[in-house]
């Protein structure tokens, strides 16, 4: 049971392990995330701030000559007082892209040799400004520490909070002297300045801030990255170990149950011989128990045989004693013979029965007595039973007190063989640390070593390129017939080797776009050049045709917006003309979606007599039926075919409207034939010709035709 619980609390503990590392994890994959994010972030700002700073102009190849490309610039060391960012930027402007040098003297020769863009250089001082006791006005320079010498740009130029501020201490400035506002504008006593066009410079403070707080965020995330992952690369070992503990201990705590297992399996066996045998010894006991019964019952019917022993032996006696006197009296009694015979022979089968039931005792007793000896020795080997089976049952208890006793020495033997382990696992954890503590430095150790090996190796290769360039260029001027010292004499002082190189990396680079010399080239060019002409030849005929399309598609479009404008206005006129005749009144029209004749939509709009609706889907479906109808006939008037089909077109009107519908049709049949099929009889009053179909027979339709005027023209007769 202690093994039990101690493995259900390791398996709790690998639980809560690995809680602890999906939790590390997450953590780990947020916090990198927020890295990733900050770090983007970053990139932008320091990219905007380069920008800003000047750091990708045309004075990038100056300052890499120089060694200058990892110098502060101005606006990179200010730290600047909450608010008065934009004052500082509105004073130092372009000032805010100079770069932080120690010695503007060594570099007056470079400056002079600047041939293009423009730099500043700034010394390096820091600038803390003090303000006097008694001074009421506070210079700029107080509003600021930075690590170049700016004391000269902002010790006269003074702070205020707004424009009144400046104004009334403008008025006793000094002629060297000015004052800026919170919002940048800078005046002096007789002149003012304002901004409001933002240059590159603009922000560069405040971005500045927020890079630096940016910085310091992913130093702090760095550091809890390398925290968690150190955390997390814990867990994962703690869980390692926490996985072998387990396994160890589920191993023991097999092999223990097993062991239980077997120790309870013969426990459970000597105690069912045990049962066995002191079911026996019950048996036994009873067996002797009606034995003695049994023993005690004989007992008493060979205590009756022997008293009817002795009453027939008695009886015997007498009957001897009766014999004696009648042999005595036979002489005398010599008259009674017959009946003394017959008495006598009565006597002597009576003597006979009692002989045979003497025998018949004494056979009797005798089995008694056999019966009370075998009896007294199934007693005896009962009891010598019974004494080896209380000697077995002892020797078995014997046995389960000494498993009993082995087991406790072997649960205290594995406690402190538990105690021996945890101990070892103390011991090798701290040695498995100070492995991994060992690791670690050697690893570092390691990395300082390749570090000064590769930092050897690339002087190695940077002294043997020297070498062998001094070689090449050695054999370059004994190849050209020159002496080296002749070529140093003869080279101009302001010789400037980085310059030289540009220039021959330029020539070099020139020459390797041509390529290598062709003698073919000439032929070549020849070839290529009549290719060239056949080609601009069909490139011309090619624009040629071009033109033709374009031209011949600008008159299509043309034609096209024409005709689309012609037909658009006929139709719009036809069907304001065509509307009000179907509806009695009303008004619809036509109407433009677009400006561009050739991708413009129409829309329909129809307003009946006594609506207000403009759109066509408000309609009903009659009044849509009679505005297609309207527009279809208005469409169909501009070019009308020899005849029109109209099939059931006025299936969904009323009477009212399918006259109108017909008297239209009627009035637009003197130029067109209609032939329109139609289930309505006010529409088929309207027609001239009747045209019947009929189905007399099943699957047989008949055409039947009626001609109107021949027939009012018979009904009239």
């Amino acid at each position: 049971e202690r093994i039990q619980a101690e493995f259900d609390g390791l398996a709790r503990q690998l639980q809560s392990q690995r809680v602890q590392n999906e939790q590390l994890s997450r953590t780990l994959n947020e916090q990198r995330s927020e890295m990733q994010h900050l770090a983007g972030r970053r990139a932008s700002l320091d990219a905007l701030q380069q920008a800003a700073l000047g750091q990708a102009g045309d004075d990038t190849a100056w300052v890499s000559e120089q060694g200058l490309e990892s110098a502060l610039r101005v606006g990179e060391s200010l730290e600047v007082e909450a608010g008065w960012e934009e004052a500082v930027e509105a004073v130092l402007g372009d000032a805010l892209q100079g770069i932080l040098v120690s010695n503007l003297r060594e570099l007056s020769p470079a400056v002079a040799r600047l041939t293009q863009g423009s730099i500043t250089l700034m010394g390096m001082s820091d600038t803390r400004a003090v303000v006097a006791e008694g001074e009421a006005r506070v210079s700029l320079a107080a509003k600021i520490q930075s690590g170049a010498e700016l004391s000269a740009w902002l010790s006269h130029v003074y702070v205020a909070e707004d424009l009144e501020d400046a104004l009334s201490l403008a008025e006793n400035l000094a002629p060297d002297e000015s004052v800026v506002t919170r919002d940048g504008l800078w005046m002096g006593a007789s002149w003012i300045r304002v901004s409001a066009d933002k240059d590159v410079t603009a922000g560069v403070l405040q971005r500045q801030k927020e890079l630096t707080s940016l910085i310091a965020q992913i130093e702090a995330l760095e550091s809890l990255i390398d925290t968690t992952d150190e955390e997390l690369a814990a867990g994962a070992i703690n869980l390692t170990v926490l996985e072998q503990d387990r396994d160890a201990l589920q191993s023991r705590l097999a092999e223990q149950q097993r062991a239980y297992g077997e120790t309870r399996a013969r426990l459970t066996a000597k105690r069912i011989q045990a049962e066995q045998i002191a079911s026996e010894l019950e048996r036994a006991d009873r067996e002797i128990t009606q034995s003695q019964a049994q023993l005690e019952t004989d007992s008493i019917q060979l205590q009756g045989a022997r008293s009817r022993l002795g009453g027939a032996m008695d009886e015997m006696e007498g009957v001897e004693a009766t014999r004696a006197e009648l042999a005595e009296q036979r002489h005398s009694a010599q008259q009674a013979l017959v009946t003394l015979r017959q008495q006598a022979q009565a006597d002597r089968d009576a003597n006979h029965q009692l002989a045979l039931r003497t025998q018949n005792l004494t056979a009797q007793l005798t089995a008694t007595g056999q019966a009370i000896t075998r009896l007294s020795a199934r007693q005896t080997s009962l009891l010598e039973r019974k004494q080896t089976l209380e000697a077995d049952i002892a020797a078995l208890a014997e046995p389960t007190t000494e498993l009993q006793a082995n087991l406790q020495e072997r649960l205290q033997t594995r406690q402190g063989i538990e105690a021996e382990l945890l101990a070892g696992r103390q011991v090798a954890q701290k040695i498995e640390f100070d492995i991994r503590s060992n690791e670690s430095q050697r690893a570092l150790f390691e990395e300082g070593v390749d570090q000064v090996r590769g930092q050897l190796e690339k002087a190695r290769l940077e002294f043997q390129t020297l070498d062998v360039k001094r070689s090449t260029i050695e054999d370059l001027l004994k190849e050209a017939g020159a002496v080296l010292q002749e070529v140093i004499s003869a080279m101009p002082e302001d010789a400037d080797i980085p310059v030289w190189e540009t220039e021959l990396t330029k020539i070099e680079n020139r020459i390797q776009r041509l390529g290598a010399i062709n003698l073919a080239a000439i032929e070549e060019y020849k070839v290529q050049a009549e290719r060239k002409a056949y080609l601009d030849a069909q490139n011309d005929d090619l624009e040629k045709a071009l033109d033709t399309l374009m031209m011949a598609i600008r008159k299509i479009d043309i034609e096209t917006r024409t005709r689309f404008k012609e037909t658009f206005d006929l139709v719009n006129t036809k069907l304001q003309q065509l509307f009000p005749k179907l509806f009695g009144g009303g008004h619809a029209y036509l109407e433009m979606t677009g400006e561009d004749l050739l991708d413009t939509g129409v829309a329909l709009m129809a307003r009946p007599p006594g609506k207000r609706n403009s759109s066509i889907h408000l309609l009903s479906g009659g009044e849509k039926a009679l505005t297609a109808i309207a527009l279809v006939f208005s469409i169909f008037s501009l070019n009308p075919a020899p005849f029109c089909l109209l099939d059931e077109v006025d299936a969904p009107l009323d009477d009212a409207n399918v006259m109108r519908y017909s008297e239209l049709v009627k009035e637009m049949s003197r130029t067109v034939q209609f032939i329109y099929i139609t289930h309505n009889k006010v529409a088929m009053e309207m027609a001239e010709q009747l045209m019947g179909v009929t189905m007399h027979e099943p699957g047989v339709s008949r055409l039947v035709s009626v001609d109107v005027e021949e027939a009012v023209a018979m009904s009239a007769v």
